[in-house]
């Protein structure tokens, strides 16, 4: 069961009610460890201290800043909980912003939003008059030494949380505006194209090809067996995109298409 990783109150005008966070997502990679390849033991780290040239134990390590070459400030947690913003225990929310108004590049990391004890009305109308005009909520909390900006969804039952990036920490894509055209026949034939490929969007048939070539790789030298490789065509430059489109349309017509999706209702004119 996940954890909780921070406890406050959700606050937007006058309402506040008690909430507590859970992460939503965590990534579950093949992990390796560190080895001596001369004898396959594990290996651990150490923390070695250059003025007394010799290992430390964690109890005797602390934190500071380097304010200049060599010359630190240590700060302890105590101290740093000491300075804590208001929003370390309070989330405020800012402002409300459209949903099509909101960036996915800003997105961090994912929380799911709880009630915290019995309180629950407050928790449920927020998310309920959010679903009803579309909105998602700007606000400012405090966790893991850092104050975040971030932004919260109405998602079925409950409120998600996703911790943004900063407009200084958003990578600038170095292209130039496009200035190609295209014809009426190949919109037609990209749009076709999209709609053969179009589906309910299902996470659950995701899956992780390298990760689980890994695990097939680890099992084959488990057993003494020969690696074997996987092999994949290298993708060729189109040259012709009508050809290429109509070639893709033609793949698509012999597979199973994703269920249709009810088609507008014309009125008739009185």
């Amino acid at each position: 069961m996940p954890s909780t990783v921070w406890k406050g109150f959700v606050s937007f005008g006058l309402v506040s009610f008690p909430v507590r966070l859970q992460a939503a997502a965590r990534e579950k990679p093949v992990r390796f460890h560190m080895l001596h390849k001369k004898d396959l033991s594990r290996l651990k780290e150490v923390f070695y201290c250059r003025a007394e040239d010799k290992p430390v134990s964690r109890e005797d390590i602390t934190r500071g800043y380097e304010v200049s070459k060599d010359e630190y400030v240590v700060v302890d947690p105590a101290e740093l909980e000491k300075i804590a913003p208001k929003t370390a225990k309070v989330m405020d929310i800012l402002q409300f912003v459209d949903q099509d108004q909101f960036d996915p590049v800003f997105l961090d990391k994912s929380y799911h939003v709880l009630p915290d004890g019995g309180v629950t009305k407050p928790y449920a109308l927020l998310r309920e008059a959010m679903k009803k005009h579309q909105k998602f909520g700007i606000a400012k909390m405090a966790m893991h030494n850092r104050e975040h900006i971030v932004v919260l969804r109405p998602s079925g039952s409950e409120l998600m949380l996703h911790t943004m990036f900063f407009v200084d920490e958003i990578q600038k894509a170095d292209l130039k505006a496009s200035a190609e055209k295209f014809s009426d026949k190949e919109i037609r034939l990209a749009s076709q194209l999209i709609d053969s490929l179009t589906a309910k969007f299902k996470p659950e048939q995701f899956h992780d090809e390298y990760q689980e070539n890994v695990k097939r790789l680890i099992e084959q030298k488990q057993k003494g067996e020969r690696v074997r490789g996987v092999k994949h065509e290298r993708p060729r430059e189109v040259v012709n995109i009508l050809e290429a489109l109509q070639k893709s349309l033609a793949a698509n017509q012999g597979k199973e298409k994703p269920a249709s999706r009810p088609k507008p209702r014309r009125h008739k004119a009185a």
